[in-house]
């Protein structure tokens, strides 16, 4: 299946032209971020949000964290939870205030979590997130050992309903609004990496592989 289905849960109401509920497009945006924010109600009835970082396994996202961790206990509880995930890609500028906007993408997932106990299964989930934030670094670090794995949680999360909404382009005024002096348009973001920066215990002669150099060329 290629497409989420559309319910009352996951339907985009406001601006539903702007909706996606195709898995490509929900999940290149889920791909492309480097934190999500997961939303739970507590046992006490109280709804928290928690910024994390994460990874997709298909259809599956996964989360990471101490075995400690409040979010990864109720997380891998099998409670409902909503996951979101945005960028900004513009600031949009109109001749009226009302007007203005923000070009951005957005998902939002819907889903049940349960740990990850299979000792295999959960190494190959930390090489999946390793590989996601830096693609190379897994076979060059050292992986974890025994007791690092039993102090970290895996979560894995079937997406079960999921939309996208994304705005593009520039502003839209109102007709008579277009001959003002006012100055309309698109201010665009983006995220760049920045030079390197060598820990200070770096052993001398030891220099960054190619897969470290090539975030700098990225925000060159």
């Amino acid at each position: 299946m290629t497409q989420f289905s559309v319910t009352d849960t996951n339907r985009v109401r406001r601006v539903p032209k702007r909706a996606a509920y195709d898995k490509e497009t929900v999940y290149a945006i889920v791909d492309a971020a480097l934190i999500c924010h997961v939303g739970m109600v507590g046992e006490d009835g109280r709804p928290t949000v928690i910024p994390t970082i994460h990874a997709r396994d298909g259809d599956n996202l996964l989360l990471h964290g101490a075995s400690t961790s409040r979010l990864m206990n109720h997380t891998g509880a099998g409670h409902d939870l909503c996951v979101t995930i945005t960028h900004v890609d513009g600031l949009v500028l109109a001749r009226s205030v009302f007007h203005h906007s923000m070009n951005y993408r957005s998902a939002v997932l819907y889903g049940k979590g349960s740990l990850i106990e299979d000792p295999a299964a959960k190494m190959a989930a930390l090489a999946i997130f390793t590989e996601k934030l830096i693609p190379g670094r897994w076979d060059d670090a050292r992986q974890p050992n025994a007791t690092e794995m039993k102090a970290t949680h895996i979560v894995s999360i079937p997406i079960d309903l999921a939309a996208a909404k994304v705005r593009t382009g520039g502003p839209v005024d109102d007709e008579p609004d277009y001959d003002l002096d006012v100055w309309a348009g698109v201010i665009p973001m983006e995220t760049v990496f920045g030079e390197l920066i060598a820990d200070g215990r770096l052993k001398n002669g030891v220099t960054p592989p190619d897969y470290v150099r090539s975030f700098v060329a990225k925000g060159e």
